[in-house]
């Protein structure tokens, strides 16, 4: 998939009067990318128009109108844009009472290395930063993974009838959740546009 290029990344100015449309057409389509595995968990796979949002609503929120400003939240936020063959996954963990937040951040310090998709049966491990706190053992409540697909499940996600699912192969926390049939076609369109 293609990064956020510096020329696709509007002014506020321009950005502000196309925002509700664009924004509201972003959310729709992420309606077929995010999905909730659990109390706790939920999952948003990002694409090229997930990301340009978020630039947008950044550059927006804080702002940024220096242009090495602008290109530093691009570099920032391509990282989030999958390779080809790729998926990009941001995991989240919500618990909205602060002492169970840090119980079971603490309960998941690992997490990292325990997350993946599997897809038929075949099991691929997400990739990404140790976000753990140094000297502290718990994990993060926010979580960037890349998961590489083999060609071959590539080719069943296409198909749209391979089975998917989000597992957590943690501990404390052991998790195995289907993907809907939405949500699968969609991530699909990630491998075609790689």
């Amino acid at each position: 998939m293609r990064p956020i290029e510096r020329n696709e990344v509007l002014p506020i100015g321009e950005y502000e009067p196309i925002r509700p449309r664009f924004r509201a057409r972003v959310i729709e389509a992420k309606k077929n990318r995010v999905f909730t595995l659990s109390d706790i968990m939920y999952v948003a796979f990002e694409n090229r128009d997930s990301v340009l949002l978020q630039i947008q609503e950044m550059l927006r929120s804080e702002r940024i109108t220096a242009e090495d400003g602008i290109l530093h939240e691009i570099e920032t936020y391509n990282e989030l844009i999958p390779g080809p063959g790729q998926l990009s996954m941001t995991l989240y963990i919500t618990i909205a009472d602060k002492d169970r937040r840090e119980s079971t951040l603490r309960s998941l310090a690992g997490l990292e290395g325990k997350v993946a998709i599997e897809i038929d049966g075949a099991r691929f491990f997400a990739k990404g930063e140790d976000r753990s706190v140094e000297g502290i053992e718990r994990t993060t409540a926010l979580h960037y993974f890349k998961i590489d697909v083999s060609p071959e499940k590539q080719a069943a996600v296409r198909t749209g009838n391979a089975k998917a699912f989000v597992v957590v192969d943690h501990p404390a926390y052991p998790l195995r959740t289907e993907l809907p049939p939405n949500v699968v076609r969609s991530i699909a369109s990630d491998f075609d546009a790689s």
